[in-house]
């Protein structure tokens, strides 16, 4: 099964712990990292806090979507990813956008993302890997969701 993780750090070494994360995908069990994403800056929602560096995995997986979630939520906390503010600043936080095509919600687990559409510093690097790519509930394309926001915050990140 194909699936995307979207990938945020805004605490200290922004870049670092996305490469962390990364190598830490590609380690999960039943699990293969695909592509990435570029990295992107974007401004922050919620109280104020630093800019977040953000992309996204595309990640070819054998794990259920909960066990995956289970797995996401393993790599949080190895690198230090404390829950402490809803929206507050992270080292690192990972978010199961798509499994696939489909479309599940349970207690704890909502895939799609339930804000992937209202989410621009998702869109883009979404955009990236799957440029032609609907949202498997709207049945809307991710170029059109994402032309419906302001995407003037997500800036292409150049080393």
């Amino acid at each position: 099964m194909l699936a995307y993780v979207g990938l945020g750090s805004n605490l200290g070494d922004r870049a670092a712990y996305l490469l962390a994360a990364s190598s830490l995908l590609s380690r999960l069990p039943k699990t293969h990292l695909r592509r990435l994403s570029s990295v992107y800056e974007t401004a922050p929602l919620g109280p104020p806090q630093p800019p977040y560096l953000n992309l996204v995995a595309e990640v070819e997986t054998g794990l259920g979507p909960r066990e995956l979630l289970e797995a996401l939520l393993g790599v949080e906390r190895a690198l230090g990813r404390e829950r402490k503010e809803r929206w507050g600043p992270r080292t690192i936080d990972l978010d199961l956008l798509l499994y696939g095509d489909l479309v599940l919600e349970e207690e704890g687990l909502q895939v799609p993302h339930p804000r992937l559409h209202e989410r621009a510093f998702v869109l883009v690097p979404l955009l990236d890997l799957l440029p032609e790519g609907r949202h498997p509930a709207l049945g809307l394309g991710f170029a059109e969701l994402l032309a419906a926001l302001d995407a003037s915050g997500v800036s292409p990140l150049v080393l």
